[in-house]
């Protein structure tokens, strides 16, 4: 088929080489302006600009898009059967949804309706979820709320995180709009509508969703701590100064604390945190990897050794 491809973070990458690779035509890939990012402001490009350069297809960046009456005239000399949209970052205006016959179609790292919104892969761990998968979808006027078109499920690991996660959705999902443009092609697709009233919602991360609330259990807070990787993390106070928490596991212990007092158990840094919703009791969480504000990443015995935090002392404050 004729594409043009629109996307900016690396999730994208694998779906444009796959239909590049499966012998689709993509004369052009759109996405997000050059920013400057990191320490130094340096201005970069996106994964999926970089990509695009090294396939040889040309590159589109508009500022914006629905009002652009030069965008809107490039797309429709080239003419596409379909645009293929994975984390743009630019909500699609409806003549963009209505100028190819295939119409826009999306690939979302949930399996919908649950999880629309930016943050699918980071909040389906939050909240955790043994099985998430991918979508492709058609895209209309709402977020995220198109009819469905395939769905592949994937297993969450204990460990996984939001970045060891993400690269798997992102391989699978690109073999899935492949397999959706062949289905396309074979006249099977059957699209299906989402059932609204199941729908959950994966809003974008702020800052604050780091914050540790002791009074959460300590399977919540583990699960939020491996979502919320490498952004915004979790963190919480002592003594004043910013503690972010880098590996953290909950542990059976017998005698419990208050939410957010610490415990030292010989070379182990313990926190007590909110009720189980099962067991009805007390959790502790153990902090394993630390980093306090302005310092070094360390263990919990090398912290415990240098800053002497002692039993009873309280995070968050």
């Amino acid at each position: 088929m004729l594409l043009v491809f629109c996307g900016t973070p690396q999730f994208a990458v694998p779906t444009l080489e796959k239909l590049v690779a499966a012998g689709h035509s993509v004369p052009l890939v759109v996405t997000q302006p050059d920013r400057p990012r990191g320490r130094g402001m340096e201005v970069t490009v996106s994964p999926v600009k970089d990509a695009a350069i090294r396939l040889g297809i040309a590159v589109l960046q508009p500022a914006a898009i629905k009002n652009n009456t030069k965008f809107r005239d490039q797309l429709a000399t080239i003419a596409p059967d379909a645009i293929i949209v994975v984390g743009y970052g630019r909500i699609i205006p409806q003549w963009m949804i209505d100028l190819p016959r295939l119409g826009n179609l999306n690939l979302h790292a949930s399996l919908l309706p649950k999880y629309r919104g930016a943050a699918p892969i980071q909040w389906a761990i939050a909240y955790g979820e043994s099985v998430t998968g991918v979508t492709t979808m058609r895209i209309d006027a709402g977020l995220d709320t198109g009819d469905i078109l395939m769905q592949r499920e994937m297993s969450i690991g204990q460990d996984d995180t939001a970045e060891t996660l993400g690269p798997k959705l992102a391989s699978i999902g690109a073999d899935l709009m492949v397999e959706t443009l062949r289905a396309f092609d074979d006249g099977k697709v059957r699209p299906t509508p989402q059932d609204h009233s199941q729908a959950t919602l994966a809003p974008i991360l702020k800052k604050e969703d780091g914050r540790i609330d002791f009074d959460r259990s300590a399977k919540s807070l583990f699960n939020r701590l491996r979502g919320f990787q490498p952004w915004p993390g979790a963190f919480t106070i002592f003594k004043g100064k910013t503690l972010q928490v880098h590996r953290a596991q909950p542990v059976q212990r017998t005698v419990k604390v208050a939410p957010g007092k610490i415990a030292i158990e010989q070379a182990r840094l313990l926190v007590g945190c909110g009720n189980d919703k099962d067991e009805g009791t007390g959790t502790t969480l153990e902090l394993i990897e630390i980093q306090l504000e302005g310092k070094r990443r360390m263990s919990a015995p090398e912290f415990i050794n240098g800053y002497r935090p002692k039993s009873g002392d309280h995070l968050g404050q």
